[in-house]
């Protein structure tokens, strides 16, 4: 459908690539419902959404430069000040935009504090409705939580259930959640299995690096069919060989998922949107959760619970360990076709 001049503010969280990722279904349903996004990021993130949306209109955001100590809650705690700013300049600077552009009907942010308005209907996306941060998770998620009521709308990328998030996003607190169902820019396609193993890196640095570093040293020796897609969004797209391995610097959505859906076995981190396409695309994966992040430690050790994938640290992982996906169930669920329904918050008059 052509899309209107009733617009949207789209604004993932410049951290990794799973917040733009699973914004690109959303992206492509408003499209199709008759309405115009306007995507506001940073860094790789909005590099990211420029080469999938090219002739959509972009706003450039503050950083939150949040980066990974080894003492997480210490680390967080330092970095407190400087994401407060960006979240008091992010604010400002939408506002604005808000007011000098009344075709603008709506707001989502997906894990952006800061990207909301009075003047019209604001959604926040997580899938961490509690932040597991060890014996201070009471106060992170009752702070995340008071952030969220700020929002008209919680939408939560999983099924009732929560299937995928677990406890991540069970409460029993007054917030106005929706269970939206699972999110993901792939769809299955029938193709045939000729990559053995497709490694896919993601994350902040410098954790990305390192597991880059591990798992080329791990299988630099491997006889088997094996891609390497490491997620380094840059200015030129490169693809190289070495012996039995090839390399991609990053992928965009129809690329990457072409390769997936080739694939017999995946192996990456148990970052939530990972695990939402690899569910829609049916597959067998192998995790390595990023070290630091109790998140993503705590989805790799739900979904071994359930015996749909295993999981390794990085330290401890070596190549004999995927052996183990064949006791696994896999990754599946069904499509969520994203309705007009969806979007009827917009539909709300414009506060002047």
């Amino acid at each position: 459908m052509k899309a209107t001049q009733n617009k949207i503010i789209v604004a993932p969280l410049n951290w990794g690539l799973g917040h733009v990722t699973r914004c690109v279904p959303i992206i492509n349903a408003l499209l199709e419902n008759n309405f115009t996004p306007i995507i506001a990021s940073d860094g790789n993130a909005l590099t990211f959404l420029r080469k999938e949306f090219p002739s959509l209109e972009y706003i450039e955001i503050p950083a939150y430069n949040i980066s990974y100590h080894r003492n997480l809650k210490l680390g967080l705690l330092l970095q407190i000040p400087q994401v407060l700013k960006a979240v008091r300049e992010e604010h400002k600077i939408i506002n604005n935009f808000i007011l000098k552009n009344t075709d603008v009907v709506g707001v989502i942010s997906d894990n952006r504090f800061g990207v909301r308005s009075s003047l019209v209907p604001s959604v926040y996306i997580t899938h961490q409705i509690n932040v597991l941060s060890g014996i201070t998770t009471f106060f992170t998620s009752y702070f995340h939580q008071k952030i969220i009521k700020k929002f008209n709308e919680c939408w939560i990328p999983d099924n009732n259930g929560s299937q995928f998030s677990g406890k991540l996003s069970s409460t029993k607190n007054n917030i106005n959640l929706k269970f939206i169902g699972v999110l993901s820019r792939f769809k299955k396609q029938a193709s045939a299995q000729n990559i053995d193993i497709l490694i896919i890196f993601s994350g902040p640095e410098p954790n990305r690096t390192l597991l880059e570093n591990k798992l080329i040293s791990a299988f630099k020796n491997d006889s088997r069919n094996i891609v390497f897609v490491l997620g380094k969004v840059e200015a030129t797209q490169k693809r190289w060989t070495l012996k039995n391995s090839t390399f991609y610097n990053y992928l965009l959505s129809e690329e990457l998922q072409k390769l997936i859906n080739s694939s017999k076995i995946v192996i990456c981190r148990s970052g939530y949107s990972s695990i939402m396409d690899l569910a829609v695309l049916d597959k067998k994966v192998f995790f390595i959760p990023t070290e630091h992040q109790p998140e993503q430690e705590y989805l790799a050790s739900f979904l071994e619970s359930k015996k749909l994938a295993p999981f390794s640290n990085m330290k401890d992982f070596v190549k004999e360990d995927i052996s183990k996906i064949e006791n696994y169930k896999g990754l599946k669920t069904t499509e969520t076709i994203l309705d007009s329904g969806l979007f009827r918050l917009f539909e709300r008059k414009r506060k002047l």
